[in-house]
């Protein structure tokens, strides 16, 4: 009995091999064009909320270690806001969390606001507390700014004005920090993310 194929049976075997190939392709290019969608607008909002605590707090600090705890605390606070918030938008939007934007957006992320982490560690080991909000409005402000690549135009615009606050408080006196602050993680966060959340869905 003869076994072989014929041109006629492989040729639609090969086409739909192609045809298979030719839309991972597809997909994946527009995975890698496509927007993150899932930044939360209100997210934001609860995040400058808390940074306005924060503020509050840290102001009636008695000690230097006692005002870098209170942010530090807040900065943790305001991560976990963010997290949980992108996931309910993305979950609502039907946004892939694990996608070729989300992925990008999360990678761009990170650097920056790692390298702030290993600063933060060795500036407070040093006892050079005063430059922090500077640094960190504007390490957070490049990690926003970065990220936003792969979303809505507002958030790199947010990422832009935070690294001008960033830099206007490395120039300014130390002790106004505090107030630099509670303007950019608070007022900026909290106007940028009432934005988002009417144009881009909460």
């Amino acid at each position: 009995m003869n076994t072989e194929r014929t041109p006629q049976a492989i040729a639609p075997t090969v086409l739909e091999d192609h045809a298979d190939e030719h839309l991972r392709v597809i997909r994946s290019a527009m995975e890698r064009a496509g927007s993150f969608t899932a930044v939360p607008g209100w997210g934001g909002v609860m995040m400058g909320v808390t940074a306005l605590a924060a503020a509050w707090i840290a102001s009636r600090a008695v000690t230097p270690q006692a005002w870098l705890s209170t942010w530090l605390a807040a900065a943790v606070l305001a991560f976990l806001i963010g997290c949980l918030a992108i996931r309910r938008k993305a979950i609502r939007s039907g946004t892939p969390l694990f996608g070729g934007s989300a992925r990008r957006f999360a990678t761009t992320l990170a650097p920056p606001m790692a390298a702030g982490a290993i600063a933060t560690v060795a500036l407070a080991g040093r006892g050079e507390i005063g430059i922090l909000p500077g640094l960190w409005l504007l390490l957070y402000g490049a990690a926003v700014m970065t990220g936003g690549a792969a979303s809505v135009r507002a958030v790199p615009m947010l990422g832009l004005t935070l690294m001008t606050f960033g830099a206007a408080a490395l120039a300014a006196p130390p002790g106004w920090g505090n107030l630099f602050l509670a303007a950019g993680f608070g007022g900026l966060q909290i106007g940028f993310g009432l934005y988002i959340a009417r144009r881009h869905g909460g």
